[in-house]
């Protein structure tokens, strides 16, 4: 009865996802694994061949006679068109379906210019980088965006962020393009996706706190990713600090650590002290000249998160913080002031083997991220299922 019930799930998908995984890489383990008969395995090997979605390598381990054909998945097999896009700066790009950039590009872009600026500026981007790869390669979009989404829609909800997006369902716009799945998630958590597949796989729970023009973070939570009842997990740049000074906040609060302790706070606090700043980059180069003056503000920034964080580990005990941002990259004193905090306010159970890094993928885990959220969901055993039952409807 195991033996049925378990050639019963061992769908095409299914096959696919042993082949993904390395856990069955030739005909002869996936009868092993699945328990489908010999034609059943030849059958849905087959198909999956046919679709371009695993090829064979004949230069397996001999055991005697002939050589096992091994199988892969075909990561050459098609595309994924991802954006990560943040406040200020946006990176596009085309990935092969292991996530790996085959062309990107990254420019200056103010995302408040609106969906109607925006969204047709990416497509056209796209194409630009599809080059001659035909359309019918194209097998989904994600992206991430510097707001709150009801994920399950696409929908953005920020009031106050990203004003002229509230209510904006964004894959049918996509789609009247390029007629694939579309994903649309918070930027955030784009990158804890990518940090956390990319660099820690083997760790289940993980916080992403980005400390940038804003401060946001990304919940991976029993190895997936922590979205909320609506999209709103992760929101703790919208946590007060205890003598914030009245600062009234975007959101409509006050005293927000966003408000206090971002980087568009931290220019602002800078300038009425006197400061020339522009940039963050302004901040960096008086960060290293040794002005005392902005490394106490910088540390003061540090704490301020710290304090905020500290809570978030004693309710979701990660195993790693990790850091990243313009400003978790370039400020020293801000991560060690936030380390110091984090160590001494939460508990000593949840801080016993917890670690607190740098991000090691930098701006480069949003695009990872975008690219491993949309390939997770087209090539799901069920996706992949529906895919092959649709075509072979269309070609009876």
């Amino acid at each position: 009865m195991a033996r049925r019930t378990a050639a019963t799930l061992a769908t095409s998908g299914e096959v696919l996802r042993l082949i993904r995984t390395g856990e069955a890489v030739t005909r002869g383990d996936l009868g092993r694994v699945t328990g489908l008969s010999r034609p059943a395995v030849q059958l849905r090997v087959g198909e999956l061949l046919d679709r371009g979605l695993v090829v064979e390598r004949a230069d397996a381990p001999s055991t005697g006679g002939r050589p096992p054909v091994r199988l892969e998945f075909n990561a050459a097999g098609g595309v994924v068109l991802v954006a990560a896009l943040g406040a200020t700066r946006t990176r596009v790009a085309v990935c092969d379906l292991a996530a790996r950039e085959l062309a990107g590009r990254e420019f200056a872009m103010d995302v408040e210019q609106g969906p109607d600026v925006v969204l047709p500026l990416l497509m056209d981007t796209w194409d630009e980088l599809l080059g001659d790869r035909p359309r019918s390669t194209i097998k989904g979009v994600g992206m991430g965006v510097p707001a709150t989404v009801e994920f399950a829609e696409g929908r953005t909800e920020s009031a106050r962020v990203m004003a002229s997006w509230t209510g904006v369902v964004i894959p049918p716009i996509i789609r009247e393009r390029f007629p694939v799945p579309v994903l649309v998630d918070n930027d955030v958590n784009a990158l804890a996706i990518g940090e956390h597949r990319g660099v820690y796989p083997e760790l289940g729970d993980l916080m992403f706190v980005k400390v940038s023009t804003r401060i946001g973070a990304g919940v991976i939570a029993g190895g997936e990713i922590l979205r909320g009842a609506m999209g709103a997990a992760g929101e703790i740049g919208h946590i007060p600090v205890r003598d914030g000074l009245g600062v009234l906040c975007r959101c409509g609060n006050v005293d927000c650590v966003d408000s206090v302790a971002s980087g568009t706070a931290l220019l602002r606090q800078l300038r009425e002290a006197g400061k020339d700043v522009k940039t963050i980059g302004d901040v960096t180069a008086l960060v290293r000249a040794g002005d005392a003056r902005t490394m106490a503000t910088v540390r003061e920034a540090g704490r301020r998160i710290g304090e905020v964080l500290a809570g978030a580990v004693n309710i979701l005990n990660p195993s790693v913080v990790v850091l990243g941002g313009d400003m978790a990259e370039t400020f020293g004193p801000l991560v060690s002031s936030i380390r110091e905090v984090v160590y001494r306010r939460s508990t000593a159970l949840a801080t016993r083997r917890l670690r607190i890094e740098p991000s090691r993928l930098g701006a480069g885990a949003g695009i990872s991220g975008c690219a491993v959220m949309v390939l997770d969901h087209v090539l799901s055993p069920d996706a992949v299922d529906d895919s092959l039952t649709r075509r072979a409807a269309s070609a009876s």
